[in-house]
């Protein structure tokens, strides 16, 4: 982690390998907004921690198998 405490930005090849999905789709859930992104100049960037919560809030849970 940097000095100044913050986590580095990583990109849309990073995070599409950290997620184990294409490129295309890391672009295409950036175009529909479904995930939060910063844009650096032309580039797009991620926080780590926006994406945690993004995965935590898209996270299906299995069923118990009661009842």
């Amino acid at each position: 982690m940097p000095r100044d405490g913050k986590a580095p930005l990583i990109s849309v090849e990073q995070l599409a390998d950290e997620l184990g999905v294409s490129i295309r789709y890391v672009r295409r859930i950036v175009a529909e907004r479904r995930i939060s992104y910063v844009k650096v100049g032309h580039l797009i960037r991620f926080q780590r921690d926006e994406v945690q919560r993004w995965v935590e809030a898209n996270r299906v849970d299995a069923l118990t198998g009661r009842g």
